[in-house]
């Protein structure tokens, strides 16, 4: 029996389709991808968010692994067009040993069945390459997944934190970036996973399509409908088959984009409302809330539930497209290539080849199509981490407030203006200057602007005008009505936002201590989510801790002890006064109890307008 190709030297020829498959498959990739990013949304998209790293620092690495998988999919296509040729003389070997069995033809049948025995062999031989290929090629996919994952995850969650973009994007008016949170931790993983899988999903299909398209060309015979006769009808079925249907798939599945966009959204929305239950559990047992609660926790999960119907009814409509369509493609070659075989014009084996090249040649073509749903929720990850990525450039492109430092101990602002994002003047032409020791309270009304001169003054409120010179970075202190406590141990809660490393235990310890904290001191190591463990009043000591630790040289206090007692805020404030003479204070205060500790008092009096006095007079 003729075996379908030379076994005996197939690995050198398969070596050199390799080499040459790899080579073109790398050009016209890069090439492409060239393409996509200079004129495509969603390829420009792509390579704003990932652009370092295929050409920042490691980016060898990332290349060498990129070229292992394409060798790896390229090796899994050759695998299966061998696997093809090996069915063909398997099944041939069967018809022959059963024709030689009816024949009575017993040399026949003998040699028939050593075929046979050798095709099973050759079958161990590519399976078990097969085998090891997709376990190598499942770990280097996971490990450049990863990879890619940290390398975004950093690029990204610094680029939020950049010139405090997780705060001043709410100000950009047109970006509505929703839930920052899931954008990074979600959407990363899912355009990683998504990006990888089909970048090397449609180069095995191309490639795919190319080696079996010579295949089933050679098998395909002519076929007559009606007394036209079509040549080669396999080859043109396939293409015709595959062409429409897709081109339908398309026009079902693009609602998809939007609707898995609107998932991400309303799905990370319903999880934000939980999250501010159980952040606000104290004051909603307070309220007796649950009632209001409730109801505004099954409104969002109804959005979810009414989007999430429309995803399913047409994922529906999508799948059971797909379906069809590929159930009817699994009788076609049998059908074709029934006459010939029934005919004689051709064996059994090439009648199962015929049926795994176009298989093949069906799935490879129907990737696009089947993949369309994976390709919508990508392109909906990607609007969302670009769309967080331009709201925090837009949001360091803001205006901030000039911020100097001459070099000289002292708080002073020039001509500062304040307005509200409407334009509405809350200060205006304010200028005052501060030496070492001074203290200054600013009062008024509610909305008069207090907390806002505050945030402009640390640069965050971006409707602003005018100069400030202050100590910059940590010589600064900036203390608001609710101190963030972040997650860790008791340790890093009190030394933030310095490094418990850089302050001891020791001092950490002593802090507490000054600050009536005693019962603290032996539990640093606790990890505890300690702003759901210590009181308002704990939490706001802890802050005048950070004070004596980080000792600032200007310290701004929002409302810092509106939590205390007074005889406590007198304390506190006595204990700052005695430790740190030198240091100038800014407080933001309601109470006249705190004006003692204060030299000034600057009044805004509303519309803009201030007044600075003396605190007696």
């Amino acid at each position: 029996m003729d075996e379908s190709i030379d076994w005996g030297h197939e690995w050198l020829a398969s070596t050199i389709w390799l080499a040459l498959a790899f080579a073109i498959s790398a050009a016209v990739g890069i090439a492409i991808c060239a393409l996509l990013a200079r004129f495509t949304t969603w390829g420009r998209q792509f390579w704003r968010l990932s652009r370092g790293f295929f050409t920042g620092p490691g980016k060898w690495l990332t290349w060498s692994i990129l070229a292992g998988l394409l060798l790896l999919t390229l090796l899994g296509v050759r695998l299966n067009v061998l696997i093809s040729y090996q069915y063909n003389d398997m099944y041939t070997a069967m018809q022959e040993i059963a024709e030689g069995l009816v024949q009575g033809d017993l040399a026949a049948r003998d040699a028939a069945a050593s075929a046979f025995w050798r095709a099973i062999g050759i079958f161990g031989l590519l399976a078990t390459i097969h085998v090891i290929r997709s376990l190598v090629d499942y770990y280097a996919g996971q490990a450049f997944d990863i990879r890619w994952r940290t390398w975004l995850t950093d690029r990204l969650t610094a680029d939020w934190l950049d010139g405090q973009a997780y705060y001043r994007n709410r100000f950009v008016g047109d970006a509505n970036i929703d839930n920052p949170d899931q954008r990074i931790q979600a959407d990363i993983t899912n355009f990683v996973v998504y990006s990888r899988a089909l970048a090397f999903g449609a180069v095995s299909a191309v490639v795919s399509i190319v080696s079996f398209t010579k295949i089933l060309w050679d098998l395909s015979g002519p076929l007559t409908i009606l007394g036209v006769t079509f040549p080669r009808a396999m080859m043109w079925i396939v293409l015709s088959y595959v062409l429409v249907t897709t081109v339908v798939a398309f026009y079902i599945g693009r609602p998809l984009i939007r609707l898995n966009f609107l998932n991400e959204r309303l799905t990370a929305n319903f999880r934000y409302a939980l999250v501010r239950i159980r952040d606000g559990a104290e004051n909603v047992a307070f309220y007796r809330g649950e009632g209001v609660e409730r109801a505004g926790l099954l409104a969002r999960f109804a959005a979810v539930i009414q989007n999430f119907w429309r995803i399913v009814f047409r994922t529906l409509k999508f799948n059971g497209w797909n379906l069809t369509v590929n159930q009817t493609a699994v009788v076609f070659p049998l059908i074709v290539q029934a006459p010939r075989f029934i005919a004689g014009d051709i064996t059994l084996g090439a009648v199962m080849q015929s049926s795994t090249a176009f298989g093949n040649m069906h799935s490879s073509l129907s990737f696009f199509r089947e993949s369309y749903d994976e390709f919508t929720e990508l392109r909906a990850s990607m609007i969302r981490l670009d769309g967080l990525h331009d709201a925090n450039n837009k949001s360091r492109e803001l205006r901030r407030i000039p911020t100097e430092e001459t070099g000289q101990r002292r708080l002073t602002l020039q001509d500062v203006d304040i307005t509200t994002p409407d334009d509405r003047p809350l200060v205006r032409s304010l200028s005052l200057s501060m030496s070492p020791g001074d203290a200054l309270v600013v009062k008024g009304s509610s909305g008069s602007g207090k907390t806002t001169l505050l945030r402009g003054i640390a640069e965050m409120w971006p409707f602003v005008d005018g100069e400030v010179d202050r100590p910059l970075g940590r010589r600064t202190l900036f203390l608001s009505q609710i101190p963030y406590i972040p997650l860790g141990d008791l340790r890093t809660a009190v030394a933030y936002p310095a490094a418990p490393d850089e302050l001891g235990d020791d001092a950490i310890r002593r802090a507490l201590q000054q600050v009536f904290l005693p019962h603290l001191v032996d539990r640093l190591d606790e990890e505890e989510d300690w702003s759901k463990v210590l009181s308002p009043g704990e939490q706001q000591r802890v802050a005048f801790a950070r004070i004596l630790l980080t000792r600032p040289e200007v310290v701004f206090m929002d409302e810092a002890t509106s939590a205390v007692d007074e005889g406590l805020e007198f304390s506190l404030y006595s204990l700052i006064r005695e430790e740190l003479p030198e240091t100038i204070l800014v407080s933001v205060s309601h109470r006249s109890t705190t004006d003692q500790h204060h030299t000034e008092v600057l009044e805004l009096t509303g519309g803009g307008e201030w007044e600075l006095r003396a605190v007696n007079a």
